[in-house]
This record gives structure tokens, C-alpha cells and sequence, in this order.
């Protein structure tokens, strides 16, 4: 049965990128915390978004689409929190993907009286090097720079300040700006010590607007439909190929998060020694 109030609503801003909306709108609808609503905004798309969207056939996904375009998110979340009905925001970009705990982790952060709650994600490159963003997840600091797929806020909080304000008109990112703001009219921000989301940046990826892939996406699908554990796949991944890991933040963003996460990694240093020992011809220890 479908909540006519929802704790959360879920803005997902999307344009003319329709194939890689089935697996993105997909991790949604598979998080563990089924309580929420999902608007799909387009920004003023003109290929076969609606379509795609209503194909889905989830009463809990709902589809909007802008007269104008904006040219940025920045609009089309204005107006999912315009429509929300729930009284968490979560956003996911329309070419990332959420891992199943994810909304459930952040909820419970704002349940315990936070205003604004994040959890890191998997900045994951073309070539497939990794970044823990954000860089020092820990604590937050004005103009910290946090990826919306990885964040959930109030919806009273962001109407208290204005909602999203038009890249045009800042200095900064949109949502550390958005952020900043939310921090100076005295909200609490907690950060959640998990790895709840994959991103997958359409800034490193050229002419993904043009050509419109979703390879990445379908594979990644395919990992978490089979049940891999995709959260303590990648902390491992990072943490034990460094060569592969943006360099700027990996050391101490990833340790805090480790030593955070407490009995999901349990055995992570098992594992480690156990795959050094393999690669020098050793017998894993018992």
C-alpha cells in the first residue's frame, strides 16, 4: 500500500539521458526503507523520458516535466521539493546508483534529530580509479562540497533558506552553496559512517549526452542484483589498491570511515593479509 504521506520523497533531476533511468530509478525502488515517494523532473526533456518513467508502473514514481529548461539541477530539485509530500528530501542524479541501505542509514540519522545527514559514495573514474567523496566526510565545513546523490535533509530546513538558488547567481557549487546556508540558519549535520552510493560523474565521461550509454550502470545493476556486497567491495577495492585511488583523499578519508564502520567490515583486516600472503605464494592464515 502506498503511503499518502511518505517520510521521504526522493528528486531525481534527469534531460534527455532516458537509457539510464531504468537502473538508476532501479536502486531506488530497491532500498530497504520503502516508505517514500520518487519525483523524476525533467529539465525540459525532449526524448522519451516520460515515456521511460511511466513504464516502470510504480505508484511511488511520479514524473514532471519543466517548460523551461535550466540547466541545471538546481531547478528541477526546486521543483521536487515543491511536490514533495514527504518530509525528508533524498536526491539521486539520474546516472548514479544507490546501494540498498541508503536511504534507511540517512532516515535514521534525521530521525535522531539531525537536519542534514550524508554518507560517502564511490567516485568511480572512466578508468575505473576510485575517490572517496566527500574528501574529510567526517565533519562538515561551509563550502564543503558534497554530492547530492550522497545526501538527505528536512524539506522544512531547505524551505527556510530559499531552496536551490541558479548556479548564475553563486560563487560556488549549487549544493555546497545550498549547504552553506542550511549550516548558517543552525542546522544539526551528522555524517552517516557508510558507503551508500555509486557516482558515476558525467563530467569525466565525454560526449555522455551525446551518445547516451549505460553500460556502466547495467553492470553495476548486475553486481547488486546478485546480491554483492557492493559497500565492503569498494572500501576493499580502495583501500587495497591505492594505485588505483584518487590520490587527494583516500588515506584519511577512507580510515575514518573504516574505523567507523565497525562490525560491516569485520574481518577487513583478515582479508588484507590473507590476499598480501596469496600474492607472495603464502598459505592464508588461519
Amino acid at each position: 500500500m502506498v503511503s499518502e504521506n511518505p517520510k521521504i520523497t526522493v528528486v531525481m533531476a534527469t534531460y534527455n539521458w532516458s537509457s539510464v533511468l531504468p537502473y538508476s530509478i532501479g536502486s531506488v525502488l530497491r532500498q530497504t526503507m520503502a516508505d517514500f515517494e520518487l519525483w523524476v523532473v525533467g529539465d525540459a526533456c525532449t526524448d522519451d523520458s516520460e515515456r521511460v518513467v511511466a513504464s516502470i508502473q510504480d505508484p511511488r514514481v511520479h514524473w514532471y516535466n519543466r517548460e523551461v529548461n535550466f540547466g541545471q539541477q538546481g531547478g528541477p530539485n526546486n521543483d521536487g521539493i515543491e511536490r514533495a509530500r514527504g518530509r525528508y528530501i533524498a536526491y539521486l542524479g539520474h546516472d548514479d546508483l544507490w546501494l540498498p541501505h541508503h536511504l534507511e542509514s540517512l532516515a535514521a540519522a534525521l530521525d535522531a534529530g539531525a537536519d542534514v545527514a550524508w554518507a560517502a559514495l564511490s567516485f568511480i573514474m572512466p578508468d575505473q580509479k576510485r575517490a572517496l567523496v566527500p574528501t574529510h566526510p567526517q565533519c562538515y565545513e561551509s563550502g564543503m562540497w558534497i554530492p547530492p546523490s550522497g545526501l538527505m535533509h528536512r524539506k522544512s530546513l531547505a524551505q527556510q533558506v530559499g531552496g536551490w538558488r541558479s548556479f548564475r547567481e553563486i560563487s560556488m557549487d549549487p549544493e555546497a552553496d545550498l549547504l552553506a546556508r542550511m549550516h548558517q540558519a543552525g542546522g544539526k549535520f551528522q555524517f552517516v559512517p557508510r558507503l551508500s552510493a555509486l557516482k558515476l560523474p558525467a563530467a569525466q565521461r565525454k560526449n555522455v549526452y551525446r551518445d547516451r550509454p549505460c553500460h556502466e550502470q547495467a553492470a553495476w545493476t548486475q553486481r547488486l542484483l546478485a546480491g554483492e556486497d557492493i559497500e565492503r567491495a569498494e572500501l576493499l577495492e580502495m583501500a587495497m589498491n591505492p594505485g588505483r585511488a584518487v590520490e587527494t583523499q583516500i588515506r584519511v578519508g577512507l580510515r575514518g570511515i573504516m574505523d567507523n564502520l565497525g562490525k560491516l567490515i569485520k574481518g577487513y583486516k583478515k582479508t588484507v593479509f590473507d590476499r598480501r600472503r596469496k600474492y607472495k605464494g603464502l598459505a592464508p592464515k588461519s
